[in-house]
């Protein structure tokens, strides 16, 4: 009897958990790349890595917001675009993803294998004009400006 109530206790804890985690659906690098070419279905693409890595290099058209300063930077989000995110591995965003579902989003997606599959496939990244400018910019919690804009 008590495996059996040891293992409905598991199926309930993994419901509650699953029920508290935002829907987030996932889309490919190649979907991503045709959509963005959308201008009636351009995602919202956040990038939720440090500014330094995201002036390492970046999806373009990415807009940098790190994960840690998502709940006080939510505003600059839009509720009316489907918001792609990503990171290095999918950690980081899988927390902004959460910040974004308790802010009352619900049109989340998230770049499948993040980064680290982007630039595998040798797909194009945008890096700033002034790194240092961006970085500084970024890291003082402004958009970037022209000092973030890509080569």
């Amino acid at each position: 009897m008590k495996p059996l109530i040891t293992a409905w206790l598991l199926m309930l804890v993994a419901a509650v958990a699953r029920a508290g985690a935002p829907e987030v659906r996932p889309v490919s690098q190649d979907e991503l790349l045709d959509r963005q070419k959308s201008a009636t279905q351009a995602p919202y693409v956040l990038d939720v890595r440090t500014p330094e890595e995201y002036v390492a290099g970046h999806v373009p058209g990415a807009v940098n917001i790190p994960y840690d300063r998502l709940a006080s930077r939510i505003a600059e989000v839009p509720r009316d675009r489907d918001v792609v995110l990503y990171c290095r591995t999918g950690r980081r965003a899988g927390i902004a993803a959460e910040v974004l579902a308790a802010g009352g989003y619900t049109r989340l997606e998230h770049l499948t294998g993040d980064i680290v599959a982007w630039t595998a496939q040798g797909l194009p990244l945008d890096t700033p004009k002034d790194p240092a400018a961006c970085t500084a910019a970024l890291g003082a919690g402004r958009k970037g400006g022209p000092a973030c804009a890509p080569l």
